[in-house]
């Protein structure tokens, strides 16, 4: 028992101790619902759109980013960038810091059962420092791939999904410079856009129109005149 906390405490399976000893009591916390398995930084894919209410999608909102669970810079892209993309966050970490630890512990423990001068002992104790750590990328890499199957990716809520629906005009007018509209998420939250048209069509204030079109450089919608009573073509028997 005194050898392996001797090889516990001791370089280099020390460094990834205390990280451990991190993971383990996050994941207690899991387990006791005191926080998110995605890590205090995940957002829901709701979180662009925000609940109900025009606060949801606001005029000045930015698209949310597309790709896996998180942005395509930060710790997303250094993730994708290593190939550990595709799971949360948390998971990864959990991974490399239990795998890491692990195999230090091993190589500790070789190290520990062989005679060696204190200087080769130490270089070689880097070198199993190195290994844990190119060791631990490797096995996570592989194991993240069949986990990837139990975090299917869901594509953030977008501007372009309001392309194709009506919406409730709420200005007196609608230009080529002004207007706004009122219109309905997939989820059921309502929002606020700007709009614009290209012709000379009449708006008025409650009247329903087709979003046909997204700006991203004016963040604005196209719209054209819409009656969702209109039958289209003739009528069949």
């Amino acid at each position: 028992m005194g050898e392996f906390t001797g090889i516990v405490l001791g370089f280099p399976t020390v460094l990834f101790g205390g990280a451990l000893v991190v993971v383990v009591c996050f994941w207690l916390v899991v387990l006791l619902g005191g926080a998110d398995a995605n890590g205090p930084g995940h957002h829901g894919p709701d979180a662009d759109f925000g609940g109900a209410g025009h606060g949801g999608l606001d005029a000045h909102a930015h698209d949310a980013p597309d790709g896996g669970h998180e942005g395509h810079g930060g710790l997303g892209g250094l993730l994708a960038a290593t190939g550990l993309d595709g799971v949360p966050v948390t998971v990864v970490f959990s991974l490399l810091t239990a795998l890491a630890w692990f195999l230090s512990l091993a190589g500790s423990a070789a190290l520990d059962g062989a005679d060696l001068p204190g200087l080769v002992r130490t270089l070689l104790s880097f070198a199993v420092l190195c290994g844990a750590v190119i060791g631990s990328w490797s096995l996570t890499w592989v194991l993240v791939r069949p986990l990837r199957r139990l975090f299917p990716h869901e594509r953030p809520p977008s501007r372009e999904d309001f392309v194709g629906q009506p919406c409730v005009i709420r200005t007196g007018r609608v230009t080529g410079a002004f207007g706004q509209a009122e219109v309905t998420s997939p989820d059921g939250s309502t929002a606020v856009v700007q709009v614009r048209q290209s012709g000379e069509d009449r708006y008025a204030a409650g009247s329903t129109a087709l979003i046909y079109a997204y700006e991203p450089d004016g963040e604005f919608f196209w719209v054209a005149p819409f009656d969702p009573y209109e039958r289209i073509g003739p009528a069949t028997v």
